[in-house]
């Protein structure tokens, strides 16, 4: 879907679908850089990462595994509960791997935050994340990202992998959600 089939429902585009492409082919760079001996087993955070992850896959160079995992702070809102739930768990065992998460975006780190100790406490060798997308204004918690895509202002984004109420997913790029579609 391209964003203009939405555009009364937007207010700002933040990331067009060019952009986009560019950012995940240098993150595939300095990614197959940095695990050139190793084949890493990439974890997608879902529903949110699935367009990140499957572009991402499909630009590296290397060898790699995927699995996915579900885990909400959210529910329906457009905030943060701030308590996570795991909705569906990884099918791989960590131990020994290098985990590579990925997410679509990182709001307030709290979802990370505990999403990483959790896959660290599994045995994995090491465990990186990708984001395409962080909010700093909304950080409470500092979270390394070893490999981000783009610094956003703290405001409510949807496209590419990003919803409210499961939709707008599909957008070709990242746009501010208008207030009037969830006040």
């Amino acid at each position: 879907m391209e964003l203009d089939d939405v555009r009364d429902d937007l207010t700002d585009v933040l990331i067009s679908k060019e952009q986009i492409a560019g950012k995940i082919g240098e993150l595939a760079r300095r990614i197959e850089r940095d695990y050139d001996d190793q084949r890493p087993l990439l974890v997608g955070v879902l529903k949110g990462a699935v367009m990140v992850m499957a572009d991402l896959a499909r630009e590296l160079r290397i060898h790699i595994d995927m699995d996915w995992m579900a885990v909400s702070s959210y529910g329906a809102g457009t905030k943060s509960s701030g308590v996570v739930r795991i909705l569906k768990d990884l099918d791989t065992d960590l131990t020994g791997r290098h985990v590579l998460i990925v997410e679509d975006i990182i709001d307030s780190g709290l979802t990370l935050s505990w999403l990483l100790q959790n896959l660290e406490r599994r045995g994995a060798a090491s465990v990186r994340i990708c984001a395409l997308l962080r909010k700093p204004d909304a950080a409470k918690v500092d979270v390394h990202v070893e490999y981000l895509g783009f610094d956003i202002p703290n405001e409510f984004v949807v496209g590419y992998g990003l919803d409210y109420a499961e939709r707008y997913r599909n957008l070709k790029g990242v746009a501010v959600l208008a207030p009037h579609v969830y006040e």
